[in-house]
């Protein structure tokens, strides 16, 4: 699935004195960007942050061929993500894209921006780093515009050729394919220059270096767009302070979910480090001078610096509160004072906190574009940012009182504890939160409470939230969430309301559910949560002919009441739990027994058409969706184990499995469920070398906020949850020689972390891919499954590997 994310663009262009018309610039190449190196001071110190490489998802087809990942700058988990721009973004298109390139010049800040060479960008979790020059671009001069939702350049140029009302934009045009054409210009040899620019940042604040080098005098400047084109948003300018502020009313994803929270906005505060020497303000083609303040809809302002500045550094503090809480964030997160330097350092050392407790060797290094080194670092990266948290401080004190905004009440509310959005759960919930269990215990609580407060908000648990639910994609597996989180002992919070809350989900129909569709992403519906419960508490399916994604639906709901078993048992409701294990097995009323297959059902029991129902699938991965019965649905099929075996490898040969998408995860480690951990080995190792590589292409499919990325940094230390509703891992085949992990400390361990060592000697130099014997702290493990307490209180792990297939693990997990 496609997703989009609420993030903070800064876009970068400049101003120049002499331009000339130029021919079609599309018959033209570009020249040679300046061989000016980025700074390399800020990268000292950084360990294993060498291997991250935030461009990994970043290139590709929108909307389905790319990662759908930005080159972000943030702590793990921030509030806001600060990234480059190449392009305009949209639902369904993210701000950067690695393609976005004439030649082998590299475009960014969209249609006014300078260019560059690869070898002149630098992008890491904590600077991305860029080297410009103005005679690449064959376009103009210094202007950083900095971007709050929105990442379309203002109309309004302050100190452009041809006058103050010169209207950049309108010499843009689209052309073919979208592609953008520009009215092109040429620079005389002597207005040749360059820029560097520096970007790092922290959870609210956004912290740019920009320094200026040319041969003769110019006045650089920076405008800022506070929103876009029917979007309202306002602008302030305060000389004094040096300061422009303003706000943003853009949600991208309005039109779903069934609320509108009026009161949206997204404000910021820009503190710059040199005085203005002039100001102004723009509505669409008009620009204001001299005057501070505009709202109104496609509104910006511009500052401009004397021309003897050199460097001009911005910290932007972000809110969902308002400008003042931006300001008191800009004041917590960057204060007054601090160096670039130290903001760099500071967001360095919180990944290096978080992925410096792990420690790789024995890898192949042939091959650097699959280091595996470089996509297990990056995919933990991505992974440590989601959920985000939305809370904002109200002190610079640990664990002082926290403001967050939220879209279900349309206002703002404060707590001791943080609030995470961006649940993308129709993806994350097959192994995304499994990862944070181990790699981010401490924060998993604090995730359930922000569930239940949506709960007590909106009546309902999120089915895909960004702000306020977006009814994105089926079923209700944030059950599955919250029984992952009980079942591996994390229980600080009401567990009593979980299981209220769970209750709903499995025994609540959506309002208006026999009167809707409810066609994935239809607008303006209700809360979508199980659509079709109606048919589907009646007897046992959800009938096709009376909604959309039947069979899709069907299959989720019986998943979704083993986790929602789990939820109750925890609650000591156990009549409930056990009803809800009885209708996990409903599954089965979709089986064909003539097809083999599953298929849908219409309301009189008769079979609909084989290809309907499907959510971003089809009859081949979703006959082997049954996470929470693995062994029921292998005595479905004539002959068994063997028989699903069989069709396993037909679904694989068949080129029937699509690992880009989420269904497809869990397949390949049913052959270790079922007794056939050798062909598991063999598949898993090849969809990891198929779809993961170390460069911007490095995803097959979009990261879909963590899920992707968790498949592989699980897979490559040797297991996977197969039911994430249960506290068991399927075992398959590590990736490395040997991983240390300093595992922070999770429920029960009072507060210590320790080490684990996975060791599987060959596994990564020998490229061994087959288990021969597996133990656990010198305890010798038979069956291919680990349980989630083994793994995050164990010493060791020892895998001992074998080039051929072996006889280990035969016996299966079901």
């Amino acid at each position: 699935m496609k997703r989009p994310s609420i993030c903070i663009f800064l876009s970068l262009a400049s101003s120049t004195t002499a331009l000339s018309s130029h021919p079609d610039p599309a018959n033209e190449s570009l020249p040679s960007a300046a061989n000016v190196h980025v700074n390399s001071d800020y990268h000292a110190n950084a360990g294993v942050l060498q291997y991250v490489n935030p461009l990994i998802g970043t290139r590709g087809y929108d909307p389905n061929d790319l990662g759908g990942m930005i080159p972000s700058v943030s702590p793990p988990f921030g509030m806001t993500r600060w990234t480059p721009q190449t392009r305009e973004n949209f639902i369904s298109q993210v701000p950067y894209n690695d393609r976005d390139r004439r030649d082998e010049v590299r475009h960014l800040f969209q249609h006014r921006g300078l260019s560059f060479r690869k070898e002149d960008e630098r992008s890491t979790p904590y600077v991305y780093e860029v080297t410009l020059d103005a005679d690449s671009a064959g376009e103009f001069g210094w202007n950083l515009t900095e971007q709050a939702t929105s990442d379309l350049l203002g109309d309004a140029c302050p100190p452009c050729p041809g006058g103050a009302n010169f209207i950049p934009n309108k010499d843009v045009t689209e052309g073919a394919n979208g592609r953008v054409r520009r009215r092109d210009y040429v620079f005389e040899p002597e207005d040749q220059f360059t820029v560097q620019v520096a970007m790092s940042a922290s959870a609210h604040v956004g912290h740019l270096r920009v320094d200026f080098q040319d041969t003769q005098a110019r006045q650089p400047y920076f405008t800022i767009q506070a929103s876009r084109l029917n979007w309202t948003g306002h602008v302030e300018i305060d000389p004094e302070t040096q300061e422009v502020s303003g706000s943003n009313s853009q949600r991208q994803e309005y039109l779903l979910g069934p609320d509108k929270p009026e009161s949206f906005r997204l404000y910021f505060v820009s503190r710059f480090s040199e005085p203005f020497t002039s100001y102004g303000v723009s509505r669409a083609e008009k620009l204001y001078e001299g005057e501070k303040y505009i709202e109104d809809k496609f509104v910006g302002a511009y500052v401009t610096f004397d021309k003897s500045v050199k460097r001009v550094e911005v910290r932007t503090g972000v809110s969902y509160v308002s400008v003042e809480q931006a300001r008191k964030n800009l004041g917590i997160d960057i204060p007054d004072g601090t160096t670039f330097e130290s903001t760099v350092d500071n967001v360095k050392s919180a990944w290096l906190e978080r992925l410096g407790r792990i420690k790789i060797s024995g890898v192949n290094e042939t091959d650097p574009d699959h280091d595996p080194r470089t996509i297990f670092y990056s995919g933990l990266f991505h992974a440590l940012q989601y959920p985000s948290d939305y809370s904002e401080p109200t002190t610079s004190s640990e664990g002082g009182l926290r403001r967050f905004y939220s879209g279900y009440t349309d206002s703002v509310h404060e707590a001791n504890d943080s609030y995470y959005q961006s649940w993308s759960i129709w993806d994350t919930y097959r192994a995304e939160h499994s990862l944070l269990t181990i790699f981010a215990p401490e924060r998993v609580d604090s995730m359930m409470r922000s569930l239940l407060r949506i709960f007590d908000w909106s009546g309902r648990l999120p089915l895909w939230n960004n702000m306020i639910e977006n009814n994105e994609m089926i079923a209700t597996h944030v059950d599955a969430v919250i029984a992952n989180a009980l079942i591996r002992g994390f229980d600080n919070f009401d567990v009593a309301k979980a299981w209220d809350a769970v209750y709903v989900d499995a025994y609540v129909p959506p309002d208006n559910d026999t009167d809707l569709l409810y066609y994935s992403r239809e607008p303006s519906t209700p809360y979508e949560c199980r659509a079709g419960l109606t048919s589907y508490l009646e007897h046992g399916w959800v009938d096709n002919d009376r909604w959309a994604e039947s069979a899709s639906r069907t299959l989720d709901y019986s998943f979704d009441d083993y986790a929602a078993a789990v939820v109750a048992e925890h609650a000591g409701d156990f009549e409930h739990a056990k009803e809800l294990r009885e209708r996990s097995q409903n599954y089965r009323k979709l089986w064909n027994p003539e097809t083999e297959f599953m298929q849908a059902r219409n309301a009189n029991g008769t079979w609909a058409n084989e290809s309907w129902g499907w959510t971003e699938g089809d009859k081949w991965i979703y006959t082997l969706n049954v996470m929470h019965d693995v062994g029921g649905l292998a005595s479905l099929f004539k002959g068994g184990k063997k028989a699903m075996k069989a069709r396993m490898d037909e679904y694989f040969a068949g080129g029937h499995n699509m690992h880009s998408n989420e269904p497809s995860h869990h397949a390949p480690y049913l052959y270790s469920a079922i007794g056939y951990p050798a062909d598991a080995a063999r598949q898993i190792r090849e969809l990891a070398w198929e779809n993961y590589n170390a460069t911007a292409s490095g995803l097959s499919g979009n990261e879909d906020l963590g899920q992707m990325s968790a498949w592989y940094v699980l897979s490559a230390l040797g297991f996977y949850p197969v039911n994430p509703a249960s506290d068991e891992y399927v075992v398959a085949t590590p990736f490395f020689d040997e991983v240390e992990i300093l595992l922070p400390p999770g429920p029960g361990d009072d507060g210590k972390e320790h080490t684990l060592v996975i060791s599987a000697p060959g596994a990564g130099t020998g490229g061994k891919a087959y288990v021969k014997s597996l133990k656990v702290d010198g305890e010798e493990v038979r069956r291919p499954l680990l349980k989630h307490k083994q793994i995050v209180k164990a010493s060791r792990i020892d895998f001992e590997m074998s080039n051929e297939p072996t006889s280990w693990g035969q016996e299966g997990t079901v």
